[in-house]
This record gives C-alpha cells, structure tokens and sequence, in this order.
C-alpha cells in the first residue's frame, strides 16, 4: 500500500496536532516548542511559517521557517519534502539549525542552490542536567540582570554573540531587533549576570523555555576573567535559577571544537544526550 505524503503551512486550527509533534522530544524541540506555545501558528505572530509534513493524512513531521530553519522530528521523507519548499521559496533565513542528522540531510539538498554557508558547525552536542551541580557551588553574585541595566548588558551581549557567530548583531537594521531580544529576556526575568563596579563578568541568558524544558545561551565570560572559573560558578547558579522556577530539564548545545566549555558544562553536571548541527549564511 502506497503511502500517501503532503507538505503544507500549518495554520491556527493546526496547533494541537502540531504541539502533539513537538511534545515527542521536549529537550530538543524546546526552542521551537517555546515560540508555539506564546505566539501559535499565526505567521505573523510566529515570526514565520510552520511547515507540516502528512503521512496517510496524519502530521509527522515540522519545518519552522522563520529568521532560522528548523527541522523537527523530521524523517529522512519529511527533509526531502521540505528541502524541496525551501527551494521554491528561497532563502529567507539566516541559519539552519537543529538535531544534526536531519539538519545535515536538508543542507546536503539545498547548498546546491543556497550554498556557500559562512559557518557550517557539523557537531555541536546537546547537553542537560536535572538537578543542581553536585561539584560546582553556584555564584552568590549572579542575578537576574534588572530592566534598568540595559545599558550595561547590551555591550555583553554584543561581544558575545560576536565572538560565537562572527557577525555583528548591530549589523542591518542597527541592532534593533537584536536589543528588543535581550530587552524581551531581561524583562521576562530569564537574563542573568554576575556585575563588579558595574561590569558584566558573567552572563548568560535561559534563551527557549517550556513547561519540560528550558534552553541556556548566551554563555559569556569578560576576556580579562576568563580562567577563573567564572563560567563554572555562574552556570552553576543559573542552572539553580531555572530548575526552580522555569522547568525540570535544563539544556544547551555547544560547539564541539570548545573543548574547555564543554568540560566546565561537564563539571556543572551537564551530559551530551545528543547534538545539533547549525549552518550560518
């Protein structure tokens, strides 16, 4: 019996059967998941569209498409099928990201025509911790960053995501998307830093967050306090944060050639579960 497959935007009436599809792997799905449960599947809302992939009528499988394209819970069949809708619609994203076999397959079909990639980070594992660090004593001094200390966040922010993605996020539109971003995690209370005389030393933010799981990024240590085990310390203290007050599972991927932050996460109490790949155009 020949199986029946189609590929279509998901529209509002579609979220309970979408969140179905997300809920098979809350840890891994959480940044999408996150984006679902506030804004639904209204595009314009969601900041882009959702693409779902039917099997003999039933949802499988789901493509965010929005400023990143994110496969979820994507069979080798689904992958094809969203390649082949990003090839017709064209390149409006600026990163590939997700769990890595599915996300390799979809760059091998679309960098014939969307290649060359700036960055291709083949293997970046997954990591998460249930509980808090049974090595690691958290950092009093970390906090949750207060809305009046943007000013001194942002510069942080910048350097950070400088530093991991190796563009300016001021770049385009000024950095106006980028600044009501950190705007929107410290004013949802999930931005944390460790501040003297005034500076960041720590920061990190609890970037995807859902009632299963909650995602950390951002990790940044100032250059001239790096090697002090800031990184240890603080992460210790926001992992403490968001088990008790976000969700049970706390994650985060990080770049496997980071060799010395995949062992502090090691010492926080992280372990690898799987990996993600990303493609940055």
């Amino acid at each position: 019996m020949l199986t029946q497959t189609t590929t279509r935007v998901l529209e509002p009436s579609d979220l309970d059967a979408a969140l179905e599809v997300l809920d098979r792997d809350p840890v891994a799905n959480a940044f999408v998941t996150s984006r679902v449960r506030v804004a639904g599947l209204d595009p314009w809302r969601l900041g882009g569209e959702m693409w779902g992939w039917y099997a003999n009528g039933e949802l499988r499988s789901l493509c965010y498409a929005g400023a990143n394209l994110v496969p979820v819970c994507a069979s080798p069949e689904a992958v094809r099928a969203f390649a082949d809708r990003a090839r017709r619609t064209g390149r409006r994203c600026s990163s590939i990201v997700g769990p890595a076999e599915a996300t390799a397959q979809l760059w091998r079909l679309l960098e014939p025509s969307w290649g060359p990639a700036r960055d291709v980070r083949a293997h970046q594992p997954l990591m998460v911790t249930e509980q808090p660090s049974a090595e690691i004593a958290p950092d009093p001094l970390v906090r949750r960053v207060r809305k009046n200390e943007m000013d001194a966040i942002m510069p942080a922010c910048v350097a950070m995501f400088t530093e991991e993605v190796g563009v300016s996020p001021l770049a385009g539109d000024g950095g106006l998307l980028y600044q009501a971003r950190v705007a929107e995690l410290v004013g949802s209370g999930r931005s944390f830093a460790r501040f003297e005389d005034g500076k960041v030393v720590f920061k990190a933010e609890i970037g995807a967050a859902t009632a299963r799981a909650c995602q950390i990024q951002g990790v940044w240590v100032a250059p001239e306090y790096r090697g002090r085990g800031h990184s240890e310390t603080g992460m210790a203290a926001v992992v403490d944060f968001a088990l008790r007050d976000v969700a049970p599972v706390v994650s985060l991927y990080v770049n496997d050639f980071n060799t010395a932050a995949r062992a502090a996460y090691r010492r926080v109490g992280f372990r690898e579960v799987g990996a993600f790949m990303s493609v940055l155009f």
